[in-house]
């Protein structure tokens, strides 16, 4: 009877793993065809580009360098891959682990030793978070980087939640009807940043890192605050989804599709001349109304 049930488990067992497997096979069909459908739809790479692969620790960039070698070796187009990591000198930060990873896959990379910790701690007063200033230093080195080695494509890790929530935020805190594009030309010109995750959900992000075991850093390290602001948004939109299953699908797709005519900014479209056919014979003049 022992023999049995003994038998009986080992094919439970076998049956349980062979559905995981087909699980994990499906996760990452899907997020590799959704990442290579916003490559595709924003032009993210092309031919020759040099893409500077921003690795965190994290389970989205993790998530994102690993489809996109995987997307490499079968492209319609030739391009080279760095990963690169910035050690800020954050309290315990486990350096063996990133280059342990990178040496074990085959890719080239650099780990960039900065000290911002030290100055965001100095600069940021007890208690307020260093996020901020945190990740403008992070971007001001890694943007300099990219330039002084001739990458001319900065990938980020950032997903669709990501920019769902930045939208709000925006919205809520910055009074623009603004979000986080997947495709960005630097404020200076001389970079040009790709989001390849932006069709990505999170929760599917995290799953798929648990399938493939990546070791995972933590980003509490410094000992700062999360993003409170960021955390509501993503508590708001989690309530939603759950009470209305699709609503963040729907709130991506208006992302999508804007409608300039329907909203209120005189910059975006031209209100003041709407219906004014023949503008060579109207006399009409513009007054002050306030």
């Amino acid at each position: 009877m022992d023999s049995v049930i003994g038998i009986l488990g080992h094919m439970n067992m076998k049956a349980v793993s062979k559905k995981e497997q087909n699980d994990s096979n499906k996760l990452a069909k899907r997020l590799r065809r959704n990442m290579g459908s916003a490559i595709e739809d924003f032009n993210m790479i092309e031919e020759g580009d040099r893409v500077m692969v921003c690795l965190s620790g994290g389970a989205d960039s993790y998530t994102m360098l690993d489809i996109l070698m995987n997307l490499q070796r079968g492209a319609p187009v030739n391009f080279e891959l760095i990963a690169v990591n910035l050690d800020q000198k954050q309290p315990d930060f486990p350096e063996h682990v990133l280059p342990e990873y990178l040496d074990g896959i085959g890719i080239n990379y650099h780990i960039l030793e900065r000290d911002t910790y030290s100055v965001v701690k100095r600069v940021v007063p007890e208690g307020k978070t260093m996020c901020g200033l945190c990740s403008r230093l992070r971007r001001g080195i890694l943007y300099r980087f990219a330039r002084e080695q001739g990458y001319n494509k900065i990938a980020l890790g950032h997903h669709r939640d990501d920019i769902i929530e930045t939208l709000f935020l925006n919205m809520f805190y910055g009074g623009k009807l603004k979000a986080m594009p997947p495709k960005l030309l630097s404020d200076d010109g001389q970079n040009i940043v790709i989001r390849p995750l932006s069709y990505c959900r999170e929760a599917e992000i995290k799953q798929y890192a648990e399938f493939k075991g990546f070791p995972i850093i933590p980003c509490n390290l410094c000992g700062s605050q999360e993003h409170l602001q960021r955390q509501a948004m993503k508590h708001l939109l989690n309530e939603w989804n759950r009470k209305y299953p699709g609503r963040v699908e729907t709130i991506f797709a208006a992302i999508q599709n804007l409608v300039p005519s329907h909203l209120a900014d005189v910059d975006a479209y031209d209100f003041r001349n709407l219906g004014r056919d023949k503008p060579s014979k109207d006399t009409r003049r513009t007054v002050s109304w306030s």
